[in-house]
């Protein structure tokens, strides 16, 4: 299964958020919040029954259920300038990055291990992306894999990646199409590829080191210029696999400037 296959079938996994004996308004707030996300927002009311409560569903089965008011609360202190930032238990999340309102709705997303999102920009790819940096960075052990799409976009790159590559226990991989100029590499392995997925991809993904829960990945499609579609995962087989494909499929490229495989 390919990186774009992948997307895909996640993707087709969407899931439901069914808000009951919600006052209409509540449910457009929420539609509002997880607009960027692949989960489709529904309202039902029943009689008699609990007032403003929602349940999450996935492939017809129920995931969990929360009330409104705890969907929408927002800690003190969370607000768009705490967005991206680990919580107390140092674990990092790119599900903050570049939405204002971040922790709206974390209920829910903390029960999805892969989140689907749509639409994001560059910069907020960027922003996800710097996460499972800084969580490799700090375990400092394992191996972190990153798809660039082309050599001109790694350059620009280069000098954080260099740091990465220089722990002594971090294995950092980098993949580009062959488009652009190939940065000066000291601490970590370029990858060649010259299919379309590598192209039309930006993913990061960290093996945790040895850890599962420190495992993560984000994998997403660009479907149009500068805007990305795909999911994030703390999920430690999805992440696996990621891994994995990715050195089966491109590990003889190490080295910019090297050959695709048969």
């Amino acid at each position: 299964m390919s990186l774009i296959e992948l997307i895909a079938g996640v993707e087709a996994h969407e899931a439901t958020l069914t808000v009951f004996n919600a006052d209409p308004a509540v449910t457009d707030e929420l539609r509002e919040h997880f607009a960027d996300r692949n989960v489709r927002i529904v309202d039902d009311q029943t009689a008699p029954g609990p007032q403003g409560f929602a349940v999450l569903a996935r492939d017809g089965e129920f995931v969990t259920a929360v009330t409104v008011d705890d969907l929408l609360s927002r800690p003190a202190g969370d607000g768009p300038e705490g967005a991206g930032e680990g919580n107390e238990d140092g674990d990092d999340d790119p599900r903050g990055a570049g939405a204002s309102g971040a922790r709206v709705g974390r209920p829910v997303l903390d029960h999805l291990d892969e989140t689907m999102f749509t639409s994001y920009s560059r910069e907020d790819m960027v922003a996800a992306s710097r996460e499972i940096e800084d969580r490799a960075w700090r375990v400092g052990d394992g191996e972190l894999h990153a798809g660039f799409q082309t050599l001109d976009v790694l350059t620009g790159e280069a000098d954080t990646y260099d740091l990465l590559g220089g722990k002594d226990r971090l294995d950092v991989h980098a993949y580009a199409a062959n488009e652009g100029e190939s940065p000066d590499v000291d601490h970590y392995t370029v990858h060649v590829g010259e299919t379309a997925e590598i192209r039309e991809t930006w993913f990061v993904a960290y093996d945790g080191g040895g850890y599962d829960d420190a495992k993560c990945a984000l994998l997403a499609e660009e479907r149009a210029p500068g805007e990305f579609f795909g999911f994030w995962s703390y999920d430690p087989e999805t992440v696996d696999y990621i891994i994995e494909y990715l050195t089966d499929r491109y590990g003889a490229t190490a080295q910019a400037g090297g050959d695709e495989p048969a």
